[in-house]
């Protein structure tokens, strides 16, 4: 049968193909093997997801041929036009686009979590997307999309700073600053327009069987509520770059990720791993983890931060992709969130100390 006769055919059934449930398309191609040059042609039906039978009613079942010509059946996904992650979502809001505190320029939406005390939805992102670099206030403006980006205040204030982990930068006193009372969290920080650089030394790059160290705990104290301070005092280095900010509509924001789907769940990271992301500036990228535990110093605006027990992995993020979450790359289990990097390497916090510093859970 020739490919005009498959033409045909197609235009022949295609208007009544596209009534039946979970089609989105009718196309010619090949039966069965979809790349080859040659083959026998077919009708092919082009499905949001195949499904089984016993899931379909009798008017929804592809038939096998159609005019005499055999039929194929594709699965394609949902198909909707491309937006940018930089754009203003409206009326809902997915994770991994821009988002920011309305003095910084754009970072992103890392996901969705929930407080561990109040179950109430929050934003997680990092300290220097959602609170300029320990540079805000609890209840500042987020926008969404970013400064940069296009958000205006109050116009775009989609959520409110709610707690973040202070950063410490070299060079600052050693004095720890107080814990908050039980039930809050969080610290300060800022955002310069995304991943930040790594500064020419890595020291301590260790990929040996050593676990991180557990978060500071938390004890009363007449503190700045909502301000967690780092980890280790003393050696004045950072475990995290994390905040969270609470909606002002917890209805607008969707659990779905752009580009991943819903995460269900969290998961150890190994060497040899491979991850994916959604950010605000390379949109869907993908990346294998290379080392483990790093200690590292990172450049920020306001100066430089240590960190310790980090994960790094290709080169798979540009500025702008801060605090996206770093989601496994077989299942949808989150192992990091994305805080820095360079054009050689992109560096994340482990997801579980994130969770733990914020006292918040996926």
């Amino acid at each position: 049968m020739s490919t005009e006769q498959v033409f045909q055919a197609q235009a022949a059934v295609q208007n009544e193909l596209l009534n039946r449930a979970n089609v989105v398309g009718v196309a010619v191609g090949n039966k069965e093997d979809k790349t080859a040059p040659e083959g026998e042609r077919a009708v092919v039906v082009l499905v949001e997801r195949k499904l089984p039978l016993s899931a379909l009613s009798a008017a929804d079942v592809i038939p096998k041929t159609v005019d005499g010509v055999r039929t194929d059946v594709y699965e394609v996904g949902y198909l909707r036009a491309f937006d940018t992650p930089r754009d203003r979502f409206r009326p809902t809001i997915p994770s991994g686009v821009s988002i920011g505190h309305y003095k910084i320029t754009a970072g992103t939406l890392g996901t969705i979590v929930t407080d561990r005390t109040t179950g109430e939805k929050l934003i997680l992102s990092n300290n220097h997307v959602l609170a300029n670099s320990n540079d805000a206030q609890i209840g500042d403006a987020i926008l969404q999309p970013g400064p940069t980006d296009g958000g205006q205040n109050p116009a775009d204030k989609v959520a409110t700073l709610e707690r973040f982990v202070r950063l410490r930068f070299v060079g600052e006193p050693d004095e720890p600053d107080p814990t908050p009372p039980p039930g809050n969290g969080g610290g300060n920080g800022g955002e310069d327009g995304g991943c930040l650089l790594i500064l020419v030394n890595i020291l301590n790059l260790i990929s040996d069987t050593m676990g991180s160290k557990q978060r500071v705990t938390t004890t009363a104290s007449t503190a700045k509520p909502n301000v967690i301070p780092p980890a280790d005092m003393q050696a004045v280095v950072n475990r995290v770059d994390a905040a969270v900010a609470r909606p002002v509509d917890p209805n607008m924001f969707i659990d779905e990720i752009r580009n991943i789907g819903v995460v269900n769940g969290t998961k150890l990271v190994s060497l040899g791993m491979n991850v994916r992301k959604s950010g605000r500036t390379t949109d869907f990228t993908t990346g294998t983890v290379t080392l483990l535990n790093a200690t590292v110093n990172v450049a920020y605006g306001t100066g430089t931060a240590r960190f310790e027990g980090q994960i790094i992995t290709t080169p798979m993020s540009q500025g702008g992709d801060s605090g996206s979450l770093i989601v496994d790359g077989t299942e949808n289990k989150a192992v990091g969130l994305l805080y820095a990097g360079s054009p050689q390497a992109t560096i994340f916090n482990p997801i579980q100390e994130v969770l733990d510093a914020l006292s918040i859970n996926i």
